[in-house]
């Protein structure tokens, strides 16, 4: 079959690889239809690393996917020969302590696709994962939604944590597809105001079209100001950082009011990030991390499939599956306004 395979940094090849077998009673034969290309997908590119996951090549990266089910093992059940499905990327042992305690994203034994030590990824023509991580669409989404149903998961699952009320004012910083995804599920809570911001233009314009009501480019908007100003405002509830940046984290604790929710979702690149002590402690700021999904793809799917949560638009860009590098120099050179390619094959 033909994979797209990372042979160095920012080096993608379009190569034939033995194709994938059913070996398990519970394996599923999938065809791969639609692949996004995610940030971390990106880290992966451009640095061969994200943390202490490091990348031996050659190595197929890739996530985020739709499929087509080509085969089942003896025992599925789940899905059928022909029916298009999501791919829930992270398969857990479901035996560990972690997984026990409902905390399958931190499964000591997590096997996530597209990641060093773990599994390869889903940009190739054929993959075997196992029942548990195919999720019939039942016709209710397109391809192209389906391949959008795991990043929209992590918003969901931020938003989830964050457990705010349904009028809690919020903030976002950086309007990527995590940003935007988090904004679809707050807006989905019926959260109160959004306050979006980023570097972009396009991306916030992109934030204001799902339902931003004020927007921000810290490279020339006073932020803090607009938000806590000196009329004795307190800050927003909650703060979902979705770009990994140290300025945007510093921003957030100095937005939030004292007493609010700092949530973590971007990966920054570098190895430590610092917060002024002083400053959260005096406010008493929570400080929440995101893993991944942790069990609401289905959910995303649901939000989608309802239409409670539009996700079309965050699509800026197709490519055919041997353009695939043009997809990965773009996003990551944030070109052309670019927030989501999408890789056909």
């Amino acid at each position: 079959m033909k994979a797209i395979v990372l042979t160095g940094l920012r080096q993608l090849e379009l190569r034939e690889v033995p194709k994938p077998t059913i070996e398990n009673d519970t394996d599923v034969l999938l065809r791969i239809e639609r692949v996004g290309v995610c940030g971390s997908d990106v880290h992966y590119y451009e640095t061969g690393r994200v943390g202490d996951q490091v990348v031996e090549y050659p190595f197929i990266i890739g996530h985020e996917c739709s499929a087509t089910v080509r085969g089942v093992g003896r025992s599925v059940r789940r899905v059928k020969v022909g029916e298009p499905v999501v791919v829930d990327p992270a398969a857990p042992c479901g035996r560990c302590e972690q997984c026990k305690m409902g905390r399958e994203n931190t499964c000591s034994a997590l096997r996530f696709l597209g990641t060093p030590g773990q599994g390869g990824g889903c940009l190739c023509e054929y993959l075997v994962m196992p029942e548990e991580c195919c999720l019939p669409t039942e016709g209710r989404i397109s391809l192209e939604q389906a391949a959008l149903c795991e990043p929209l998961s992590i918003g969901v699952y931020a938003v989830k944590r964050a457990a705010m009320p349904g009028n809690a004012s919020v903030g976002i910083l950086g309007s990527g597809p995590i940003g935007l995804s988090v904004l679809a599920a707050a807006k989905a809570e019926k959260a109160g105001g959004f306050y979006v911001t980023d570097k972009i233009d396009a991306r916030l314009e992109a934030a204001r079209a799902g339902g931003a009501k004020r927007i921000g480019n810290p490279d020339r908007d006073d932020i803090v100001g607009e938000i806590v100003g000196s009329g004795g405002r307190h800050g927003l509830d909650v703060v979902f950082e979705c770009c990994g940046q140290q300025d945007a984290l510093d921003q957030a604790v100095e937005i939030l009011r004292p007493g609010g929710k700092l949530v973590l979702v971007g990966i920054p690149r570098e190895e430590r990030v610092s917060f002024v002590c002083d400053k959260i402690r005096r406010k008493e700021i929570d400080l929440f991390n995101i893993r991944r999904q942790n069990g609401c793809v289905q959910l995303a799917m649901d939000l989608i499939a309802g239409g409670r949560v539009e996700v079309d638009y965050m699509i800026t860009h197709r490519f055919e599956f041997e353009r695939t590098k043009e997809a990965f120099d773009l996003v990551a050179g944030y070109g052309d306004g670019v927030i989501k390619a999408m890789i056909e094959l």
